[in-house]
């Protein structure tokens, strides 16, 4: 704080306060305020010429001064499972990422599991700390009983949650993704395509399955059984070996990036070229994705989109406003090297 200037080069002897930042800025206490607690209503400009000031003033706003006037704390809670899978990791980062560019504290609550008593006690958790709303990040069938038994005061939206709960939702639009590396897959030649599918009770592999299978349907093809892995790379080789050892298998879109990385393993060790004998799509697009061999085609989901929009929806809550109930992400074919057209006999 000590070499924090006035804006005019003079160093001060206290804490930046509401007011240094506006006359720094060139606009009105008033504004400042909107820019920290409703950023959205307040041009670009503008916004920017604030941000540009509190950096400079190294300016924190008094949490308890705005908790007095406004009613509100500034902290948003998070309730997560706690995991390094690629998926939820990266959506709770980009929600905490939106937050906080927004001017919001964000306190998280991990749990081991996800189910009506760990959610509950995790929304406890974060309610005695005086958040203004929670997002849950729900990716388990299990997590809907505990989306249906929410404090009724409490604005809350779920990230990645099914069907038939009742706060909003932001999420990838699982389904369509499916859909769309399935019809690469089928434009590309093959008379079907395999699926290794993720666990059971994640509803993103559910919807995964659902728009693989509409899409083998709808074109009239052979529906293999679907193979069920943990999301692991060694689950994915575990299964790949299974599919390799099948001359019939061409084609396989596996449900995440990780267990397609098991799955070339497996195709490269009984001998199998990607993509000259088998082309395989992943899920995900993780940053290592682009430098597996071959480079691995893939589905993006944008995270970032997911958790701009679930933090807006929970400001509409807050804020009393109904609104939208459900905000779909569309994901990205990223065609890489892995997949091409089949070979003929």
């Amino acid at each position: 704080m000590a070499t924090a200037s006035d804006g005019g080069g003079r160093p001060r002897s206290r804490p930046a306060v509401l007011g240094d930042v506006a006359a720094l800025a060139g606009v009105s206490a008033m504004t400042v305020s909107r820019v920290l607690n409703t950023p959205d209503r307040v041009r670009a400009e503008t916004r920017a010429r604030v941000l540009a000031a509190v950096r400079e003033l190294d300016y924190w706003p008094n949490s308890a001064a705005r908790q007095l006037v406004t009613g509100r704390s500034g902290v948003l809670g998070v309730v997560s499972i706690d995991t390094t899978l690629y998926g939820p990791a990266s959506t709770l980062y980009c929600i905490e990422q939106t937050a906080r560019l927004s001017g919001y504290t964000v306190s998280i609550a991990s749990l081991s599991a996800l189910n009506r008593r760990s959610i509950e006690e995790g929304v406890h958790r974060l309610r005695s700390q005086s958040v203004d709303g929670v997002i849950i990040v729900a990716p388990h069938e299990s997590a809907a009983d505990g989306l249906r038994h929410l404090p009724p005061d409490l604005p809350v939206v779920a990230v990645d949650a099914g069907e038939d709960i009742p706060v909003p939702v932001a999420m990838v639009d699982q389904r369509a993704g499916a859909v769309r590396a399935t019809r690469h897959l089928l434009s590309l030649g093959h008379e079907t395509v395999w699926h290794v599918g993720g666990p059971a009770d994640w509803i993103d592999a559910s919807g995964r399955i659902e728009g693989w299978k509409s899409v083998l349907e709808a074109e009239g093809r052979p529906v293999p059984e679907p193979l069920r892995g943990d999301w692991s790379p060694r689950s994915g080789h575990q299964l790949g070996r299974r599919l390799a050892a099948d001359p019939s298998v061409t084609a396989v879109f596996v449900g995440n990036d990780q267990m397609a990385l098991g799955v070339l393993r497996a195709m490269r060790e009984a001998g199998r070229r990607v993509p000259e004998d088998v082309s395989v799509v992943g899920f995900d697009d993780i940053p290592e994705s682009a430098y597996f061999w071959p480079p691995l085609t893939t589905v993006r989901q944008d995270f970032r989109e997911v958790g701009r929009h679930a933090f807006h929806l929970l400001l509409d809550r807050m804020a009393g406003e109904e609104g939208e109930t459900r905000r779909l992400v569309e994901p990205d074919l990223v065609v890489r090297e892995s997949t091409g057209s089949p070979k003929r006999a």
